[in-house]
């Protein structure tokens, strides 16, 4: 038989394995391009039956529905319904379908064997469902949906060759012509129940690890228990950040001293041995210090991605977001965020919408980051008491941390509640997700992770904080105060003198000298406000040895009020974002409107936060 190659589309969810069976059929013969007018990728490629006769094969994006949410899932459906301008319409479907995974997967399955197209259904990742304990029934999935159902392993090419013969066979055997009209799909509601009873009849057998990993779920997502399970994880979390990091701190805060004191003793006097021990080691190494800190935070976030929790969290936070116009899609970049707006904003370009991605981007910031850490770690350590509540085993330090990082995500709910209804108005949209299995954490990759990020932040330390911090000295240094003068040498500083100017703008919400000689520098970074205020200290202190014995926090608790404190941890919570937040934001919005727009909302959230904090702790007699 001869006549045109038959053109065979890829189909099925996200994380189906679809590429790699693509990749698998087509090897080196293929192509990627664009479809015509939009940035979605198209990928297309050659395959012959095992007679010799060609194929194409073209990889459809992954949907989970023909009624799209996203310009993927619109293309994908323009193709397979002969509606998408100059693709030609397919003359078969293969749908790719997680065997792990088959009451989800089936009902996209099921909406495409309705279109009337000779389909076969490709059986995939049996290997792992299998190994997970899942036996099922090829022969009697077949005989359920009135398609051919094809095992196959992809990553393994095996079931290939019987996945080729099937789609021949089907082109071969069916009546229906491509160019007639598709039967309509079923009603939603329907067709998740058919889903989920053939995925049932299907089933041949299950262990009880996949039926515990299903108890555990009704527990984990259930939207009142599931939300307290959460919440407590994040209170263990910050608790630990505090119990756990005593020891390391202490260490790292003894080895920055004792280069100090090395330094003093082996640099004449002079301008290179303050640059060193006032400028760089006391700067950089006040922030060096909270490294301990910093992977606590991440090695829980690690442990709760690699176990299969983080997706489950998704979930619960999903009703959450829709409530203040939020899609469930932003949760991702949301939580990338709480180590930096930087990735977390680059993230946004999954989200479909346009007002919804707007909207994420200009909250991403309100996550806590990790670059605020340091200061809300300097501040509570240096003014709340480091004792249990109420006689608990709760610290109140932690829960201090735990109720900052609360205030940060309530904030972003709040803003976006208002935007959603303002500047970008417009409709949330669903979003659906798949559940991983629960599994132990890989203590490789979890420790290969901690140490990409402890790089990143020495790195970050070793050339952001320390060149702001060696700038911040020269500029605290000079010109020098008079000899003998009762002008202290911050004051009389260019950097003191430019603080000074600044101190008038935030003194009425309770900032004195020092914040205000930090604000400016943090702009670079979050992390250098404690660098800033660590080298002020040290070139204040100058030659008196009682006043260099001291640490930073025990030189701010004799120079701040708790109100004073208090009210600059509420300003880091709504603080306007460092330079490259604001350059990511610049990028992804192409323009200088929604940047300076958000710099102008933060500063103004951060500046009220700050005020009504700082009045209500004097008239509680804090001040």
């Amino acid at each position: 038989m001869t006549g045109p190659a038959p053109t065979i589309a890829l189909v099925g969810n996200p994380n189906a394995g679809k590429s790699s069976l693509f990749n698998a059929l087509t090897g080196a013969r293929q192509k990627i391009a664009n479809y015509p007018g939009v940035t979605v990728e198209r990928k297309s490629g050659h395959a012959s039956f095992a007679d010799g006769r060609p194929l194409a094969l073209v990889d459809l994006p992954g949907s989970y529905s023909l009624s799209p949410a996203s310009p993927d899932e619109a293309v994908t459906r323009d193709v397979v319904l002969g509606r998408q301008a100059g693709e030609k319409r397919p003359d078969a479907l293969i749908v790719v379908v997680d065997a792990a995974n088959l009451d989800n997967h089936l009902c996209f399955a099921l909406e495409l064997i309705a279109l009337g197209l000779p389909t076969v259904v490709a059986l995939n990742m049996l290997d792992l469902a299998e190994r997970d304990g899942l036996t099922l029934d090829p022969e009697r999935l077949a005989a359920e949906l009135g398609v051919p159902v094809v095992p196959t392993v992809a990553v393994r090419k095996r079931g290939l060759t019987e996945l080729l013969a099937a789609v021949d066979g089907a082109i071969l055997s069916h009546g229906l012509s491509a160019t007639d009209q598709p039967a309509p799909p079923p009603g939603d509601t329907a067709l998740h129940q058919r889903a989920r009873a053939i995925a049932r009849a299907a089933t041949l057998a299950e262990t009880p690890v996949r039926r515990w990993t299903q108890r555990v779920d009704a527990v984990a997502l259930h939207p009142v228990f599931g939300l307290l399970i959460l919440l407590a994880l994040m209170f263990v979390m910050f608790q630990a950040v505090y119990a756990w990091s005593e020891a390391p701190i202490a260490w790292i805060e003894d080895g920055i001293a004792a280069l100090q004191a090395l330094a003093s003793d082996h640099m004449a006097e002079g301008f290179l041995r303050g640059l060193v021990v006032e400028g760089l080691l006391a700067g950089v190494g006040a922030v060096v210090v909270f490294l301990p800190q910093i992977l606590i935070l991440f090695l829980f976030i690690l442990l709760l991605e690699a176990s299969g929790y983080m997706t489950r969290a998704a979930f619960l936070m999903d009703g959450i977001m829709a409530k203040v116009g939020l899609s469930g899609r932003g949760f991702i970049p949301l939580l990338s965020s709480f180590a930096c707006a930087v990735p977390g904003i680059m993230a946004t370009r999954a989200i479909p919408d346009a007002k919804d991605r707007l909207t994420t981007i200009l909250i991403a910031p309100l996550m806590t980051c990790s670059a605020r850490l340091p200061v809300y770690t300097l501040i509570i350590g240096a003014f709340i008491p480091n004792r249990s509540v109420g006689g608990s085993p709760v610290g109140l330090q932690g829960l201090v941390l735990f109720g900052l990082y609360v205030s940060g995500i309530v904030g972003a709910l709040v803003v976006a509640f208002v935007l959603r209804r303002s500047v970008t108005k417009g409709n949330a949209a669903g979003f659906m997700m798949e559940m991983p299995r629960y599994q132990w954490p890989r203590l490789r990759d979890v420790g290969i992770a901690l140490w990409q990020r402890a790089w990143i932040f020495l790195r970050r330390a070793g050339t952001i904080i320390a060149a702001t911090t060696a700038i911040l000295w020269l500029l605290l240094s000079y010109p020098q105060a008079p000899a003998g003068g009762d002008v202290r040498q911050v004051d009389y500083s260019i950097a003191g003198r430019i603080a000074s100017g600044l101190e008038v703008v935030v003194k009425p919400i309770g900032f004195n000298h020092d914040i205000a000689l930090a604000l400016i520098p943090a702009m670079a970074a979050r992390e250098v406000a404690v660098s800033a205020l660590a080298t002020a200290n040290a070139i204040d202190a100058g030659d008196d040895e009682d006043a260099v014995a001291q640490s930073l926090s025990e030189r701010l608790q004799g120079r701040w009020s708790i109100a004073t404190a208090l009210a600059f941890l509420a300003w880091f919570v709504f603080a306007p974002q460092c330079i490259s937040t604001i350059a990511i934001t610049r990028r992804e919005t192409n323009g200088w409107k929604w940047p300076l727009f958000m710099v102008g909302y933060l500063f103004a959230l951060a500046y009220a936060a700050a005020g009504i904090t700082y009045w209500t702790a004097v008239a509680f007699g804090l001040g």
